[in-house]
């Protein structure tokens, strides 16, 4: 039911993933979770900004799913960024949620006014060193500020977890991470509940030809596109639709139809000028 992406360290992660972005922590969260995982999801990503550590814990320690098996991402939030508040603020996401240690840890937002991600960066390749995590990576860099961790850091970033979805493609962001080895992960994969992209015609019509809905058309353009994939949902029915995506291919065609609804639309915030605390 799943495919799997082999990082940059050799590390393999599953390529569709459960977001819980916006699950409230404990029955919300955790009936989420349970649901993903006893429908074969096996990746779980999560950020100590959400607040719901806790409540994915839980769940994890509830499945009968062992833990090995289950990938789990957490990010160090941006008023934490700074070598040893970086180091403080992983150890209580751990505590929170329970584990040993914790398969992907990301840099949420790089932050360039407070210019702390390359000592933040630091002290993630610091946990990667001792054992604590199986992969580090970022979320929400531009190109420009991957080149300069990069110049100035040992470890290249495992993963890029962006906004990405039809009409937001990031196609040159995408090329420079292919370029080195640096595996892209969509957020908001659906077009946001703003963005109307399920609304989208042309999503109905190729569905139609496959007998699945808009939102899987659009997951699996992403699975195709080699992308890892972490659409958000606390509805059960909808979690179970999501994964139901690997029994079908979209053939280049459509591939080519849904790449030219791209506008270049932005739904959050621009890492260029995003300053929250």
């Amino acid at each position: 039911m799943q495919s799997l992406i082999q990082l940059n360290n050799e590390v393999v992660m599953p390529q569709l993933g459960l977001g819980v972005w916006q699950a409230k922590d404990g029955h919300e969260v955790e009936t989420a979770v349970s649901t993903a995982l006893d429908c074969g999801y096996r990746l779980i990503d999560t950020a100590a900004v959400y607040g719901n550590e806790q409540g994915v814990g839980r769940a994890i320690a509830a499945s009968s799913v062992p833990r090995e098996d289950i990938f789990v991402t957490t990010k160090v939030w941006n008023a934490d960024q700074g070598y040893d508040q970086t180091l403080a603020a992983f150890n209580k996401s751990l505590q929170r949620l329970g584990l040993d240690y914790i398969d992907l840890y990301l840099i949420h937002w790089p932050v360039p006014v407070k210019d702390t991600y390359i000592e933040t960066w630091r002290a993630l390749e610091k946990l990667y060193a001792d054992g604590k995590v199986k992969a580090i990576g970022v979320s929400n860099f531009t190109i420009e500020y991957l080149e300069r961790l990069m110049n100035e850091s040992t470890i290249v970033p495992a993963v890029n977890q962006i906004e990405l979805h039809p009409r937001f493609s990031q196609k040159e962001l995408r090329a420079f991470c292919s370029k080195h080895s640096i595996a892209v992960e969509s957020y908001t994969p659906l077009g946001g509940t703003d963005g109307n992209l399920l609304d989208e015609p042309l999503l109905k019509e190729i569905g139609s030809q496959y007998g699945k809905s808009p939102a899987q058309v659009v997951l699996r353009w992403h699975i195709q596109n080699n992308l890892i994939v972490i659409p958000k949902s606390v509805t059960p029915s909808r979690i179970m639709q999501n994964i139901d995506i690997f029994d079908f291919e979209l053939n280049t065609d459509d591939m080519n139809r849904l790449d030219n609804l791209n506008t270049d639309t932005r739904i959050g915030s621009d890492p260029e000028t995003a300053n929250f605390t």
